[in-house]
């Protein structure tokens, strides 16, 4: 019976845990390790934040990639706000079924036909719009393109959980649709409109596939430098590259999530306080 054996349960549980992150914790540690082969434990050291920052190339390619996530976290949270409003709010109109399908495609779509079918568009539309096939810019529109289903996702499910009694209250105390947005919708899917920023971000950082089809001399992104570089074996630096954005990504998640739980509560408390006053 399964209640009578919890620690079957916890096993499984802390089986699962080891296995996601036993290997990210096994890089942090080898970060420190004073060889220079990345898998060989001889000793403790520092070293090799030393080195990583003596490497110019390898931080260009971190401070493009940080770039091309954050405006692509940036512009997919925007247009996949927008389109979950007109997938929920805006009921059955013609040609939903296909826009909704377009705005998921994406998500089942390999990655070598997005990266591809993005070159091809860009080379074709180079010379009418004057938009690069290679470059930064041309990176950051097919990664939008991939990332802005996923926040459509995130942020439809939140919406569709939304009272819808909050709005109308808000609106028949004299409020417009554009203010009852700001003030009542968007604090209240703001989790959600976090999380798929943050999903984004993590899935532009973590792109290869569709960044080696755009990527140029000057625009190579961090993943295919380090995609390149453990052909000839892996390099302590990239463990210690590793280790401080994992470090600096846990750091913001547990900031947002702070912020977030802050928000909550003042706004539970805020609900209790004008129940009190009608009341």
């Amino acid at each position: 019976m399964p209640g009578k054996r919890p620690w079957l349960g916890w096993a499984v549980l802390a089986a699962g845990f080891a296995f996601l992150y036993l290997p990210i914790l096994l890089l942090m540690v080898y970060s420190f390790n004073e060889s220079r082969l990345a898998t060989v434990w001889t000793g403790f050291s520092t070293k090799w934040y030393g080195e990583l920052l003596r490497d110019r190339q390898l931080l260009q390619a971190a401070w493009i990639s940080l770039k091309v996530a954050f405006w692509t976290a940036s512009a997919a949270v925007v247009l996949g706000t927008m389109a979950a409003l007109a997938m929920v709010r805006f009921g059955r109109f013609r040609g939903r079924t296909g826009f909704g399908a377009l705005v998921t495609a994406p998500l089942v779509m390999p990655e070598v036909i997005l990266g591809l079918s993005t070159l091809l568009l860009l080379v074709s539309m180079g010379g009418l719009f004057g938009l690069p096939s290679k470059g930064l810019v041309a990176i950051w529109i097919a990664h939008v393109t991939f990332t802005l289903a996923y926040v459509t996702v995130v942020v439809s499910s939140r919406l569709q959980e939304l009272d819808r009694s909050l709005e109308e209250a808000a609106m028949d105390l004299g409020a417009n649709r554009i203010k009852t947005f700001f003030q009542i919708t968007l604090p209240i899917i703001a989790p959600a409109l976090v999380a798929g920023w943050l999903l984004a971000f993590t899935l532009s950082l973590d792109d290869v596939v569709i960044a080696s089809f755009l990527s140029g001399p000057s625009s190579t992104t961090l993943p295919i430098k380090i995609f390149a570089s453990v052909r000839l074996g892996v390099s302590p630096k990239i463990n210690a590259l590793a280790t401080i954005m994992v470090l600096a990504v846990s750091l913001i998640a547990v900031i947002g999530w702070w912020l977030m739980a802050r928000s909550e509560k003042r706004r539970a408390r805020e609900v209790q306080q004008a129940l009190k006053d009608n009341g």
